[in-house]
């Protein structure tokens, strides 16, 4: 019910922008119902079309959510809440596969690397006014970069993967703004673009990576921004291929001024190469992040692109926390300098467990992806139940609305704490929880 608040405007904008005000005051509470379009169309004197295109800008915001027949109501979470909310807790006896976190066991110790950076700031701590980037790490970061065939540009530090995508985004977009994402997709990133503001416009994928017809497709649609997972995509673990980034560089030279962002979420715990999109548009950005092969406590991506980009996200850097501690930087160019994880041991370790599930589900009439990465997704026609009957027999699996947009349901296997002795019971559940399905692909 609505109550006395009455919603105004002639335009979508001011439509929504009112919706928007009534929930910022309280007067339109989480999980109250708004008006048919048609009906509130009728009261307003405007083409309910007109009302359609507003409550599709309160949907991409996160403002409000429709549930088909049952209408659109105020979203019972601020849009800043994480897609992480939406999981299952495993209670005691339960194997929790929905956190998505490394494999302790790989991760390096960081006793040695901490140490090393407690000595460097010893001889050299940060101050006020020094420099933003340890120039160690800049040195080992940019070797690794044209090793791996990125264009050169100045080096950036940022707190995490999903800092340096947000001061990208922010560096050359505006609210209301489009941004492609691959669907399904990381869900932090589903979350993050509509708080600021901007518009999600999912593209289909496939183990090879985002879809060449898809990214057309969004970039006609209107997206001023791509981005593009490299390696480990999370939540299906593809991996762009040779064939597919010439495919795909093919379709950004015709849309030169779209911004293309690159996250190597595979950094170091994935053995295939990363084929680099940088360079197909004017304004671009490269980001490698450190957690998932060295740890999640550790804050630390680096980042490159062209000079105006690197500019402007360092720009506004300093404006805000002024920059990544020197004693994480030091310590991450420690493990850097001396190859303190084995690239190929981890992912061969994450991959004889991925692989073994994906098979094993296989021959039980499943059908899972699972190219690269720690990640299983499974296509499911009823994840709701998929989710409770893999609760009931043991394991608690992530939901695929954490993921997802307009693709097929899902839910996504975290493999990081298997071992292939469990590989068989879960590939029993599994089938058991989802009926056997005809071959199908993410969407």
């Amino acid at each position: 019910m609505l109550g006395e608040y009455r919603i105004s405007g002639r335009r979508a904008s001011d439509i929504a922008a009112s919706v928007e005000r009534g929930v910022a005051s309280g007067e339109l509470a989480p999980g109250h119902v708004l008006p048919p379009m048609r009906e509130l169309a009728t009261l307003l004197g405007v083409n309910p079309n007109t009302v359609a295109a507003a409550y599709r800008t309160l949907r991409e915001r996160g403002v409000i959510e429709t549930a088909g027949r049952r209408g659109s109501r105020v979203r019972p979470r601020p849009a800043s809440t994480a897609r992480g909310s939406l999981r299952v807790e495993a209670p005691p006896g339960v194997r929790d596969l929905g956190d998505g976190n490394p494999d302790l066991a790989l991760l390096p110790d960081l006793g040695e690397a901490l140490a090393a950076a407690a000595q460097a700031y010893g001889r050299g701590p940060g101050l006020y006014g020094g420099a933003a980037v340890v120039p160690r790490l800049a040195e080992l970061a940019r070797a690794g970069l044209d090793a791996d065939g990125v264009p050169a540009g100045p080096v950036a530090v940022t707190s995490g993967c999903r800092d340096a995508i947000e001061r990208v985004l922010v560096a050359h977009l505006r609210p209301g703004d489009a941004v492609a994402i691959e669907d399904p997709g990381w869900g932090a990133l589903l979350d993050l673009v509509p708080a600021l503001g901007m518009r999600v416009v999912p593209m289909a994928l496939d183990e090879e990576g985002p879809l060449p017809d898809a990214v057309e497709g969004a970039l006609r649609a209107g997206a001023r921004a791509l981005v593009v997972t490299g390696r480990a995509q999370n939540p299906t673990g593809a991996a762009v291929g040779s064939r597919r980034a010439a495919e795909l560089r093919a379709v950004l030279a015709g849309h030169p001024d779209v911004l293309l962002i690159e996250d190597d979420h595979g950094h170091a715990f994935v053995d295939l190469p990363v084929h680099p999109l940088a360079g197909a548009t004017e304004r671009w950005a490269f980001v490698r992040p450190v957690s998932k092969a060295y740890g999640p406590d550790l804050r630390v991506a680096v980042i490159t692109g062209d000079g105006l980009t690197v500019d402007r996200v360092t720009g506004r850097q300093r404006l805000g926390p002024g920059w990544v501690s020197g004693l994480l930087q030091h310590a991450v160019a420690h493990l850097w300098a001396t190859e303190a994880v084995d690239t190929a041991a981890v992912a061969r370790s994450y991959g004889e467990r991925r692989d073994a599930l994906v098979r094993a589900l296989g021959e039980r009439g499943v059908a899972s992806f699972g190219r690269t990465g720690m990640n299983v997704w499974v296509p499911v026609g009823d994840e709701t139940g998929a989710v409770a009957r893999m609760l009931h027999s043991g394991w608690a699996v992530a939901p695929g609305a954490r993921f997802r947009m307009n693709s097929r349901q899902g839910v996504r296997l975290t493999i990081s704490s298997l071992s292939v002795a469990d590989v068989g019971p879960l590939a029993d559940a599994v089938a058991a929880a989802v009926p056997p399905a005809r071959p199908v692909s993410y969407g």
